[in-house]
């Protein structure tokens, strides 16, 4: 028997929504976005909203839609973007382009990073012009491409070429924060407002070269083990920013003796390591958020099998937290491995030192007031998102995509791997906070 098709408004269904934006294939690389931005497109002209398309590349563009106000409030930025990282070499139980349901889930790449909070943003913004909410100030909607490739094409494009169509935008929802997850029996609600900062590195590892059928000690090869080597063994040091301890605190006064007692003491910086060890697997997991890091993840050197190379080139990925530079890397970096290794950087992206936290006490209460009993605390991401850019023109991104997952699940071993899936009910959770921080922003 064929289920009937729903009268209710595209708005009313998210995740009709998300279905229809997991069908298409917008993988990264290459992207491939037009055609899923066509569609947002289609929806909110049909629904009367005037929309920009602004594009580097023509497969692969960026919307911007924007709802007036009144004037006398500043704008508020819904931004999410719509590509997605691969499936290769993975294997799904259903598959990852058909936004399946089943098992209370929509499946599929993106339903969770982040077609998923698109889905949300995009009917709230839809609500608002059906229902004409009274706003104070504009909501603007930017739906982006190629966050998952470094947002060249993306927000990196529109804020470097169209910025004007910021103006006065103190405030973003985007991603990722706003989840559920349990301590104990604690009911937390983590709100990413800060994140790290990308600084890319290449390094060249050199010695003499000579035939392959000649025993070489210390060459290339030695000399780059020594350094990986010198890179796993040890970390670079420890510095406690003011949103990593809001964090820690926030966390440690919803958690009982002598649990709260245990995670205070990673502000303690002669403590802090002994404590992440001591944390085991959580450990790993917070240990990012009290160091600059560096991954050697790519190695070139070597034409034939039978030639010792003379040069490797090695590159890094680097993380900076708030208020670093590319210089203070270096330094920590020659402090480990000693100072006749160069290092260059090839791609910083800034971030803000720290957050403007004046639109959390709203958001926190928006999900205290949906799931009484919970805990809010501000989030500091050790990854990064398109918030880096938007925060060169002065907007403060707050991680805001809510979804009241249940008891046990944990939505970080879901994203980017093989079965990702966002369970029903927290489209209809996320929604829902979003249109009402549309409802209570320009009260705040």
């Amino acid at each position: 028997m064929t289920e009937p098709v729903s009268t209710s408004p595209i708005y009313q269904r998210p995740v009709e929504l998300l279905q229809n934006l997991i069908r298409f294939d917008t993988t990264n690389p290459p992207g491939n976005e037009a055609e899923c931005i066509t569609y947002v497109n289609s929806l909110l002209t049909e629904a009367g909203i005037e929309t920009t398309l602004l594009a580097r590349d023509p497969n692969r563009p960026n919307l911007i839609a924007r709802l007036k106000g009144q004037g006398n409030a500043p704008p508020l930025l819904l931004q999410g973007h719509v590509d997605v990282v691969t499936t290769t070499g993975q294997a799904w139980t259903r598959p990852p382009f058909e936004g399946v349901i089943a098992d209370g889930c929509v499946w599929g790449r993106g339903s969770i990073d982040m077609k998923g909070p698109v889905a949300m943003m995009l009917a709230s913004f839809l609500r608002a012009k059906a229902e004409a909410l009274p706003l104070s100030g504009d909501v603007v909607l930017a739906v982006l491409s190629d966050e998952e490739g470094g947002s060249d094409y993306g927000a990196r494009y529109l804020v470097e070429n169209h910025s004007d169509l910021f103006n006065g935008i103190r405030y973003a929802l985007g991603e990722f924060g706003g989840v559920r997850f349990y301590l104990g029996r604690n009911k937390l609600y983590p709100i990413m407002v800060a994140e790290k900062q990308l600084c890319w590195m290449r390094t060249h590892v050199q010695g003499p070269g000579g035939h392959g059928s000649i025993p070489m000690r210390g060459g290339t090869m030695a000399k780059l083990a020594r350094l990986l080597q010198q890179l796993d063994r040890r970390r670079l040091p420890v510095h406690i920013t003011p949103s990593v301890r809001s964090m820690i605190e926030g966390m440690a006064s919803v958690l009982p003796f002598p649990q709260s007692l245990v995670l205070r003491q990673l502000l303690r910086p002669r403590l802090t390591d002994t404590v992440l060890r001591l944390l085991g697997a959580k450990g790993q997991g917070l240990e990012p958020l009290f160091h600059n890091t560096v991954n050697a993840t790519i190695v070139r050197g070597g034409e034939k099998v039978n030639v010792i190379p003379s040069d490797i080139a090695l590159e890094l990925d680097g993380r900076l937290l708030p208020g670093f530079k590319p210089d203070d890397m270096i330094a920590e970096l020659h402090r480990i491995v000693g100072s006749d290794i160069d290092f260059e950087v090839i791609r910083h992206d800034p971030g803000p030192p720290e957050p403007d936290m004046g639109l959390f006490p709203t958001l926190a209460g928006i999900l205290r007031e949906a799931d009484p009993g919970a805990a809010t605390f501000p989030m500091f991401d050790p990854g990064i998102s398109d918030a880096r850019f938007f925060s060169r023109i002065g907007i403060q991104t707050y991680g805001f995509t809510p979804m009241n997952l249940p008891h046990g699940l944990d939505l970080l071993q879901r994203v980017h791997a093989a079965d990702e899936r966002i369970p029903l009910e927290c489209l209809d959770f996320g929604t829902n906070a979003i249109y009402k921080t549309l409802q209570l922003y320009w009260k705040s």
